[in-house]
């Protein structure tokens, strides 16, 4: 949610902001830094714009560069693409934990990592919370046009109807779409059956057959949804709000079969060359002025309690931003899958659908 900083908050950025972090106008080096599409605040409709701020508070040069999903980000790791700051998914760090490609943090080097609330420390994908620092969480559900659609979507079925043919945006990753359809089914997202898996992939192939599908996206959405190219999208529920600003008859659901509850977490790759300016980097985000200026920009949630108390009680009673407990009870969160599986199904199988 894009909306116009206060000037209270604008003059909150003073030295404390890196809390253990001096501030200098010369060059201190570097940080490479991989984040997804439209995931932090960059300065547009009066928003604090966060790598311009970073750099002028540190004299850091930050290298910024953006990846469409997990899976290609993983990729670029595995072919030697070097990064010093990612911001992976919560069964991604796993994985990338277990293979052994990421390094711990110092955390005497990331003093804001105290602010971070309890139900985000030491969580599963990272239990002994030695490798990354929460940045956002949410869930993922259906935009739908009401303009265009007088039903009411409850359920995941919408997106394997026919009467909606060339209406549907599925979202391109495999995670993500094999679990729409084994969720629709009334499996578990992290079944590692193969039958049920098998039905998901049958059922996606179902769905491309019958033309339901007018095109897989990622950040794509944000255009068709908000001019109306497409009826019905499957995508996160932060950039949700952030479409729904543009175009006001979009709606979201999580749908009643229940939904994935996500959270993105900052972490360094063993390959990281400026594993200290990571570490400020990380901490400046954890700050709650910048917290808050990427909350507002983006509209996801926020694992940080001063950012949380910072924001106006509009957003807080978000049922969107924050789920009530009713609804986060029916999500389920991702975890890392055996490499068999994650072969077969949700590379080899994936692949030959197509697009």
């Amino acid at each position: 949610m894009k909306k116009m900083l206060s000037l209270a908050l604008a003059l909150l950025m003073v030295s404390t902001l890196l809390a253990g972090c001096g501030s200098s106008n010369t060059p201190n080096g570097e940080v490479n830094v991989l984040n997804w599409g439209e995931y932090i605040s960059d300065g547009e409709d009066d928003t604090m714009d966060v790598i311009k701020e970073f750099e002028e508070q540190t004299g850091i040069k930050v290298n910024y560069k953006v990846c469409s999903d997990n899976e290609t980000l993983y990729s670029n790791l595995k072919q030697g693409d070097s990064y010093d700051v990612i911001i992976p998914s919560d069964y991604m760090i796993s994985r990338l934990i277990e293979e052994g490609m990421l390094q711990k943090l110092n955390f005497d080097n990331i003093p804001n990592f105290s602010d971070v609330m309890d139900n985000f420390v030491n969580p599963e994908y990272d239990p002994t919370n030695e490798y990354s620092v929460p940045y956002m969480w949410g869930t993922v559900g259906i935009i739908y046009n009401t303009s265009m659609i007088s039903d009411s979507i409850t359920s995941w079925s919408a997106l394997f109807d026919t009467k909606y043919a060339g209406q549907v945006l599925m979202i391109n990753n495999s995670r993500d779409a094999i679990g729409v359809a084994l969720k629709y089914l009334g499996y578990s997202y992290n079944t590692t059956d193969t039958a049920e898996l098998q039905e998901a992939i049958d059922l996606l192939a179902q769905q491309k057959a019958d033309g339901i599908v007018q095109a897989k996206v990622m950040d794509e959405i944000f255009g068709k949804m908000e001019n109306g190219e497409a009826a019905i999208g499957v995508y996160y529920a932060g950039d949700f709000l952030t479409m729904q600003e543009v175009n006001p008859d979009l709606a979201f659901v999580v749908p009643s079969e229940g939904s994935n509850l996500f959270t993105d977490a900052m972490c360094i790759p063993t390959s990281a060359a400026n594993k200290e300016n990571a570490e400020k980097f990380i901490n400046f985000m954890c700050s709650t002025d910048v917290g808050l200026a990427n909350c507002e920009a983006i509209g996801y949630s926020t694992p940080l309690q001063s950012v949380y108390d910072a924001l106006d009680e509009e957003t807080r009673s978000n049922p969107v931003a924050y789920p009530p407990d009713e609804v986060l009870a029916t999500c389920e969160a991702f975890t890392n899958l055996p490499q068999d599986i994650l072969k077969e199904f949700y590379t080899d199988k994936w692949l030959k659908l197509g697009s």
